[in-house]
């Protein structure tokens, strides 16, 4: 089972319901811009415990100044959980969208599957490649110039694998998390149940690992299957001797994080990290 909730993505073990990996954004920073605007979000999901500071150790993170950085400890999609319950909104998951209209002045909204809706507003949250697939009036209504823009936005693409083992495997490293510089395949590796302070007898440690993007563009078309083999290989030379998981699922982020818009190259941070 997986939770989509796209970068904030936390998938369960099809073995051990109760052991979770985080396939997205594995921390959350709070920039010093943004802690007091955003202070009362903090304060109600640490409160709740759906945040809590990391303390576990990752290798090679750099911090700045003033930042602060949280984990989930019932995985990232439990923060998207926990909005979509307080918005009181009906949520369906699934249904692709594949056009937007104006029908009497009122968005109509249709889906590979299913007859079409109407809302009073549609916000698109997508990719932009996305927004601009969207047939209908919303193709219409998007001007020359708004159009030129969204095709100038470029991605990074990787890949990120989630590796479930049974209760009572261990995983001996000194380290929650660990930035690699020196494979071409393996960008972040992550001890998923450690760094989230959840470690238990009963559920088996989970551990993800998230390609470099350069393995994810040269790899971007090949099978899930396949590319789960290639980057077993690359952690195998990364940790040998680690035990062998009793499930696992690949995850392909085409459009994993915007790198730049139009000649515009963004500073690309960590793709382990949201910042807020």
């Amino acid at each position: 089972m997986q939770l989509r909730r796209g970068r904030m993505c936390t998938a369960c073990s099809p073995l051990a319901p109760g052991s979770t990996v985080d396939l997205g954004a594995q921390y959350i920073t709070r920039s010093p811009q943004r802690a007091g605007p955003h202070a009362r979000f903090y304060d109600e999901l640490l409160a709740l415990g759906l945040l809590e500071p990391l303390t576990s150790p990752i290798e090679g993170m750099v911090v700045k100044e003033g930042e602060c950085n949280f984990v989930a400890p019932q995985g990232v999609s439990s923060i998207i959980k926990h909005y979509l319950k307080e918005s009181g909104a009906d949520v369906c998951f699934g249904h692709r969208v594949t056009r937007v209209d104006l029908r009497d002045d009122r968005w109509e909204v249709s889906t590979e599957t299913g007859r079409p809706e109407r809302f009073d507003l549609v916000v698109l949250t997508m990719p932009a490649p996305r927004i601009l697939q969207l047939q209908g009036d919303v193709a219409n209504l998007i001007s020359e110039c708004q159009r030129r823009q969204l095709e100038s936005v470029s991605y990074s693409s990787r890949y990120a694998l989630g590796l479930f083992y049974e209760a009572g495997t261990k995983i001996d490293v000194p380290w929650a998390g660990q930035y690699i510089t020196s494979n071409p395949c393996i960008r972040f590796i992550s001890i998923d149940n450690k760094k989230r302070n959840i470690e238990s007898p009963d559920v088996g440690p989970s551990l993800v690992v998230h390609t470099t993007v350069p393995f994810g563009v040269t790899h971007m078309e090949r099978s899930t299957e396949d590319v789960q083999e290639l980057i077993l290989q690359q952690l195998e030379t990364v940790l040998p001797g680690l035990p062998r998981p009793a499930a696992a699922k690949c995850q392909r982020w085409r459009h994993s994080q915007v790198r730049g818009i139009g000649h515009r190259h963004l500073q690309e941070g960590p793709e382990e990290r949201l910042i807020s």
